[in-house]
């Protein structure tokens, strides 16, 4: 048991790293690729995958997974890096960026049981 939540605070944190890594990139000197309003919107996109659901469990924890892995955004961010693409960096840092702070507060990989069975344990009470 203390394995267990000695292994969630560690990926808690881990996400807090990553949230405030790609966060302290947009803060000091990263060029902006979209207007604020737009990262945000981009930002919070990954979310949209719990629509997933409506096909079922299963579906809906894969969607929900691939989105919010952090390879998906670092595949997304590579690509823009080596191809000079802003945009297509930007969209790729602030996906990674979600997936860190979702895992930031306790919000982890879903389990194919249910959206409230995570990595991190059961959501809720």
């Amino acid at each position: 048991m203390q394995f267990e939540r000695t292994t969630v605070i560690w990926q808690r944190v881990e996400g807090a790293l990553v949230f405030g890594a790609i966060l302290l990139s947009f803060l000091f000197g990263y060029k902006l690729a979209y207007p604020w309003w737009a990262l945000v919107l981009i930002f919070f996109a990954p979310d949209l995958s719990f629509l997933a659901y409506l096909f079922g469990k299963k579906v809906g924890s894969f969607a929900y997974n691939f989105v919010h892995s952090y390879g998906l955004g670092l595949v997304i961010l590579v690509l823009g890096a080596s191809s000079d693409s802003y945009a297509q960096f930007t969209v790729g840092a602030l996906i990674t960026g979600h997936a860190g702070f979702d895992r930031m507060l306790g919000y982890g990989l879903k389990m194919p049981s249910g959206f409230h069975d995570t990595h991190l344990g059961r959501l809720g009470k």
